[in-house]
């Protein structure tokens, strides 16, 4: 009971110092240690989805963290139960029983979160930007989390705090293109983003003008979909006439996977699953790549007048190939590990920048 009282002490403690910072602006010691760092830049922007493709960058060799300062974190990362170790269990609402000696942390939701001395994990709401090197460049590394609003809100926050020098986002992706295997990694010299539609009311066509149309906010020039074509029911064999190759269940590709530059990928945050709608957006916008993030990081990059490339690997072709579950089920870790070594490849043939220090 004792441990149980010391413990509630503190975390009313840290949520009052929650509540007197909740006013959105960057602590002076964050804004210091970045203002810092930068003086070790320019950097790249390193930009990853998730932990599915973040992870085996921090495992590569290739990476090695800053030792001082490995890294920032943003926002709502580490707050609360700090460092505090006591014999038995503590238990905080939705977090499960957390064994004494180790570090508990109080993300914003009340969660608490299990994590090592020193080290700790952040809480879902966070930012952390990791400081290191890749194949002798300085790197900034952040995980954005799914969907164009995160890939906005994180590359935002990075090109506007760190100093940069480029971007790189990378990671997995559909494929549009039946030229292209699972596997081959794919550089677009274009992006757009596909998920901005206008849904008719019911029994309007092509023909019947759009809400907001007149206004220039929307437009039937560029495409027009009916969406009964677009379904999975018994009627549609659109999903039915591609098999994946017949060494899927022993996860080889039929040939070694390439890397190629295509004109096109479009983003949505939309998980792109239907054969049909795949072959929309190739025969429309000539697109090779689907996926969910890309076209924010390039928006973003593209309004900073800041470079960058994006690398996707290619893990499934987008609701093709099986009928029963999509490949990136199978070939999801292979297309991960195949943008990270593309990644540091590229990184590695990049000029290395000579830094002065900066007042």
């Amino acid at each position: 009971m004792g441990c149980f009282l010391i413990g509630l002490l503190v975390v009313i403690l840290s949520i009052g110092n929650i509540i007197e910072e909740a006013n959105g602006e960057i602590s002076p010691k964050i804004l210091s240690n970045i203002k810092m760092m930068n003086k070790r830049g320019p950097y790249l922007g390193i930009v990853a989805p998730n932990n599915f493709e973040l992870n085996p960058l921090l495992a590569s060799r290739a990476y090695v963290p800053y030792p001082s300062l490995p890294f920032i974190d943003f926002a709502a990362c580490v707050l609360g139960l700090e460092r505090i170790g006591y014999p038995g269990n503590f238990k905080v609402s939705g977090s499960g029983s957390l064994s004494g000696g180790s570090i508990i942390l109080l993300s914003l939701s009340g969660s608490g979160v299990l994590g090592y001395p020193g080290v700790g994990y952040p809480s879902k709401n966070c930012r952390r930007f990791r400081y290191g090197n890749i194949s002798n460049q300085r790197v900034v590394i952040v995980m954005t989390g799914l969907g164009m609003v995160n890939a906005g809100v994180a590359t935002q926050l990075l090109v506007s705090l760190f100093r940069l020098k480029g971007v790189l986002h990378y990671g997995i992706a559909g494929n549009a293109d039946v030229s292209l295997d699972i596997g081959d990694v794919t550089i677009p010299k274009f992006w757009a983003h596909s998920g901005l539609w206008n849904w008719q009311r019911y029994g309007d066509g092509i023909d019947d003008e759009l809400g907001l149309e007149a206004g220039g906010d929307y437009t039937r020039d560029i495409g027009y979909l009916q969406f009964s074509k677009y379904n999975n029911q018994s009627d549609n064999f659109l999903n039915r006439d591609m098999r994946l190759p017949q060494c899927v269940n022993t996860t080889c590709l039929p040939r070694p996977p390439k890397v190629t530059i295509v004109d096109r990928g479009v983003s949505a945050s939309v998980f792109v699953d239907n054969a049909a709608y795949r072959t929309f957006l190739r025969s429309k916008f000539n697109a090779t790549t689907i996926d969910m993030e890309s076209a924010a990081v390039a928006l973003i990059c593209h309004q900073q007048a800041l470079p960058f490339v994006v690398i996707r690997a290619l893990s499934d072709l987008a609701g093709g190939g099986s009928d029963v579950s999509n490949e990136a089920d199978l070939f999801g870790s292979l297309a991960a590990q195949n943008s990270v070594d593309v990644l540091v490849k590229f990184v590695g043939l990049l000029p290395t920048h000579k830094s002065k220090t900066h007042s």
